[in-house]
């Protein structure tokens, strides 16, 4: 999704503009979006959540399923219309991001260079005739360190899981046309093992308020069927438009 990341800077930017996004087709490809445990109840009612091994970081991340397959969103239709009722924060928040900067916990706001909605004529200004942020810019921040503070709770909800061993491979053969596909590398909460742990262990996930979200991901991974069906939808109208 980002291309040319780099800081927001009042020099660089001073003539900058933002169009409004009117479409998502610069998410096209990408068939996983990370997602914060906040986001799990609606994203739930739409996509399967699961969690993914970085294991660069050493940590697992929630992510929502767009796709079957590398390179396809199966929610980005004609004109880039995003043909669900829940688009995730991390593609909302296009083109900018949040950096880390050397001083621990400050960060700095970044923007994709090569983004479409980036534009030197067309949009809202990053700055004003001063060299002064707008409203634009204000609203991007405060947008952005609600996404960090959502961010910095969810990667202790994975550590969490993690430490506590509540998280399995998720091994799941689904039917794609004529032939079955095997969803792997994959991890997600182990039913079982949740029931399983001690009274004392529960009413700690429950103190950090972690059940919700646990819930919200088991319940998700009826979606799985709902990626199949788009699939085979996109597949049966691949030929007509061939045609």
């Amino acid at each position: 999704m980002f291309e040319k990341v780099v800081p927001v800077n009042r020099e660089r930017h001073a003539q900058k503009k933002i169009r409004e996004i009117n479409g998502f087709s610069f998410a096209s490809q990408f068939h996983i979006a990370y997602v914060t445990m906040h986001e799990f109840a609606r994203a739930s009612a739409v996509y399967p959540i699961v969690f993914l091994e970085d294991k660069a970081q050493d940590e697992f991340r929630p992510v929502a399923l767009l796709g079957l397959d590398a390179g396809e969103n199966l929610f980005v239709g004609e004109g880039g219309k995003w043909e669900a009722s829940y688009v995730p924060a991390i593609i909302r928040r296009y083109p900018f991001a949040l950096a880390s900067t050397d001083q621990e916990g400050q960060f700095t706001i970044c923007i994709d260079e090569a983004s479409e909605l980036v534009s030197d004529t067309e949009g809202a200004a990053l700055f004003d005739d001063k060299g002064e942020p707008t409203q634009v810019i204000e609203n991007v921040k405060r947008y952005l360190s609600e996404l960090q503070q959502m961010d910095a709770l969810t990667r202790e909800f994975a550590k969490f899981l993690a430490q506590n061993n509540m998280l399995t491979p998720l091994n799941m053969r689904v039917r794609e046309n004529d032939r079955v596909k095997n969803i792997a590398g994959c991890y997600v909460i182990n039913e079982e093992r949740l029931n399983n742990l001690s009274d004392e262990r529960f009413l700690e996930l429950r103190a950090k308020r972690y059940l919700p979200a646990i819930y919200a991901q088991l319940i998700s991974l009826a979606q799985i069927e709902r990626l199949m069906t788009l699939k085979d939808k996109r597949n049966a109208a691949a030929p007509a438009s061939a045609n």
